[in-house]
């Protein structure tokens, strides 16, 4: 990220209006990310630009360059920011529950209360016509990201012991919840939210199998 020049640190940091300099920055720097935001989750998104940013926020490409060196960097932390928010909201939700379907259940409705409270975040990370070289760079961190959570957190809710089968069922479950959130973000499926957050759990949660080194057993 680039920082304020030299030449204008004590301009662009003084306090005015009552409001620091910090805070202003702080403030732009939001309002960039919210333009960015706005213009990926567009129905037909193109190219994300310092030009269309700094118009869509009502700022000048002075004050993009004092919190982002491109368009680039812009569009990678936005999609940071979400992955961030989920994760962490996520991972409470499920350290919350007090049985292993509690437990998924508090990840699920996590992650589903980000998207709904904010549809652009959900379009974001999973709508397939983002075609950009970041955000594909992106999904397929957050894809390794999620599956290694999923992977990590399989013994609190499965009778499983690890291994290769593990993983590969964790991918599988990490693709199948992100297509069913996209699908349900693009309005493809026409389900309330508590309906949602069951098929989801049903689909994460594998009650009846169990898994070891060995080969995949069905008890």
């Amino acid at each position: 990220m680039s920082g304020v020049s030299n030449s204008d640190d004590a301009a662009s940091l003084r306090a005015y209006g009552g409001e620091s300099g910090d805070a202003r920055v702080a403030r732009r720097r939001t309002a960039l990310i919210d333009a960015a935001l706005d213009m990926l989750a567009e129905p037909e998104p193109g190219s994300v630009t310092v030009r269309g940013i700094c118009a869509r926020a009502a700022l000048t490409p002075r004050y993009f360059y004092e919190s982002f060196a491109n368009a680039d960097v812009l569009v990678a932390e936005t999609y940071d920011l979400i992955i961030g928010q989920i994760a962490e909201r996520a991972l409470a939700g499920f350290d919350a529950g007090s049985s292993p379907r509690g437990k998924v259940v508090g990840a699920v409705e996590a992650i589903v209360d980000v998207i709904e409270s904010d549809p652009r975040k959900g379009r974001v990370i999973f709508s397939d016509t983002l075609r950009s070289p970041v955000i594909a760079a992106k999904r397929a961190e957050m894809i390794a990201l999620f599956t290694n959570l999923t992977f990590q957190s399989a013994p609190a809710v499965a009778k499983v012991s690890g291994g290769q089968e593990t993983l590969a069922a964790a991918h599988f479950q990490v693709g199948g919840l992100g297509r069913v959130l996209a699908s349900w973000t693009e309005g493809l499926i026409d389900l309330d939210r508590a309906e949602l957050v069951g098929i989801c759990v049903q689909m994460l949660l594998p009650e009846s199998r169990t898994v070891d080194p060995s080969g995949p057993k069905l008890s």
